[in-house]
C-alpha cells in the first residue's frame, strides 16, 4: 500500500476519472462542458492500450446489433457520428474504437493510457490515486473528487462447479474467446444466459463438432428485435435497488430478456439455441447433466458475466458483507468524494450516458462545497 501523505512530487487535479469507456467519457464530456479543463483540472485515466473501452477486446466476429448495441456518446451528434449509421459489416470493436478515438480527439479530453490505477486511498481532504504506467513508472495524483468508471471487463465471473478442477479439457471465459476457429471439430459446452453465450453458439454452429448450452435459469426471450423499454426500466430499477442495498449487482439481461433478431430466430429454428438446466458436475472429459447424462466436452466456454472491477478501491473499505458497494444516485454512501459511473442502474448502455450529466453536476456541487 502506498503512503497517501502528499509530497512535492505528487500531481494534483480537481477530478480524476478512472476509465475511458462509455461511462467515463460521458462524465468527462459533461465535466468539460461545466468548465473543467482536461489534463489540468480533470485527468482521465484508462488502463487499456487503445480507445473503445471494453469493446476493443471483444472477439473479431462480433457485430453491432439489437443485442449488442452502443448508445451514442453526448457530443457525438455535433461531430456527425451515430452508431445507428455505422457499418454493420465491420467488427464492433473496430467501429467503437474508431468512434471513441474521434470523440476523444475532437473534444480534446487528453486521456492518459495505458495507465493502471493500483489504489485509491484517503489523503487529507481528498483522495490519492496511485497509478502505474506501461513502463512501470508509479505516480500519484491527489484529487478532490474521484469518478470511478472502471467497468467490468477486467473481472469476469466464473462460478465454481464440482469437478471443475479435474476436467481435462480447455476452459475459457468471455474475455479469452477470440474466434470459433479455435474450437473447430471439438465438442463445446457453453455456459451462461446472456448475449455473449448466444453469440458464441451461433458462431460455433458448423465449426465445432457439437455444442451444448447450459444456463442457471431458463432463457427469457423478448418479443421483437430490440430491447423492450418497459423491461429495461424494470431492470434498471432492480439494479438501483441492489446498488443502494450494497448487494452484488444482478444481470441486466435477467430482467429484460434477449431481443429475438432475425439471426437469433434462425438459430432457434435450427435448434442451435436450445438451453438446458445447469449441469450437476464435471468429470475428466465432460459434464454430467441434471438428469444424469454424460456430455463429452473438449472445451467449456464460461459466458457467465462479470463483476464490477473495484479492486483498486479496496483501501477505502467500501465493500459490504453482501458483496457490493452502497451507491445512491451514482455516489458512494460511505465515501462522498467518490462517484461510481457505469455502476448499478448505469451498468449498461441503457443508463451510462443518461447518468453522465447527473454525476457531473453532483461532482461540481461537491467541488464547490469543498
Amino acid at each position: 500500500m502506498t503512503d497517501p501523505t502528499p509530497t512535492l512530487d505528487d500531481q494534483h487535479a480537481r477530478v480524476v476519472v478512472i476509465g475511458a469507456g462509455q461511462a467515463g467519457l460521458s462524465v468527462a464530456w459533461h465535466l468539460q462542458r461545466l468548465g473543467l479543463v482536461p489534463g489540468t483540472d480533470m485527468i482521465v485515466l484508462d488502463r487499456a492500450p487503445s480507445t473503445g473501452g471494453a469493446w476493443q477486446f471483444r472477439w473479431q466476429a462480433l457485430r453491432l446489433g439489437a443485442a449488442h448495441r452502443v448508445h451514442d456518446l453526448p457530443g457525438m451528434h455535433e461531430m456527425g457520428l451515430r452508431f445507428d449509421d455505422a457499418d454493420r459489416a465491420r467488427p464492433a470493436r473496430d467501429v467503437v474504437g474508431e468512434y471513441y478515438r474521434r470523440f476523444e480527439q475532437h473534444h480534446d479530453l487528453r486521456v492518459r493510457r495505458p495507465v493502471q490505477v493500483t489504489s485509491v486511498e484517503r489523503a487529507g481532504s481528498g483522495l490519492c490515486v496511485s497509478t502505474r504506467g506501461a513502463d512501470g513508472t508509479a505516480t500519484r495524483i491527489l484529487a478532490d473528487v474521484v469518478v470511478n468508471a472502471s467497468g467490468t471487463w477486467g473481472t469476469p465471473f466464473v462460478p465454481w462447479y464440482p469437478g471443475r478442477d479435474v476436467f481435462g479439457g480447455r476452459q475459457v471465459d468471455t474475455t479469452e474467446y477470440r474466434s470459433a476457429s479455435a474450437f473447430a471439430g471439438q465438442d463445446v459446452v457453453v455456459v451462461g444466459g446472456g448475449t455473449s453465450a448466444i453469440g458464441f453458439l451461433l458462431e460455433l454452429d458448423g465449426v465445432a463438432r457439437s455444442t451444448r448450452w447450459f444456463t442457471r435459469r431458463p432463457m427469457m426471450w423478448s418479443d421483437g428485435s430490440a430491447l423492450d423499454v418497459e423491461s429495461a426500466v424494470g431492470a434498471v430499477a432492480e439494479q438501483d435497488r441492489a446498488a443502494r442495498a450494497g448487494e452484488v449487482l444482478p444481470s441486466i439481461v435477467s430482467g429484460t430478456g434477449v431481443p429475438v433478431s432475425r439471426r437469433i430466430r434462425a438459430g432457434l429454428d435450427r435448434g442451435v439455441l436450445r438451453d438446458e438446466p445447469m449441469f450437476q458436475r464435471f468429470d475428466e472429459d465432460g459434464v454430467v447433466t441434471a438428469d444424469g447424462e454424460h456430455v463429452h466436452a473438449d472445451a467449456v466456454i464460461w459466458a457467465t458475466g462479470f463483476r464490477a472491477d473495484l479492486r483498486h478501491l479496496a483501501p477505502l473499505h467500501l465493500r459490504t458483507a453482501k458483496g457490493g458497494v452502497v451507491v445512491a444516485d451514482g455516489r458512494s454512501e460511505d465515501e462522498p468524494r467518490l462517484f461510481l459511473a457505469g455502476y448499478g442502474p448505469q451498468a449498461s448502455t441503457i443508463g451510462a450516458n443518461r447518468a453522465g450529466r447527473r454525476i457531473a453536476r453532483q461532482v461540481m456541487a461537491a467541488l464547490d462545497a469543498s
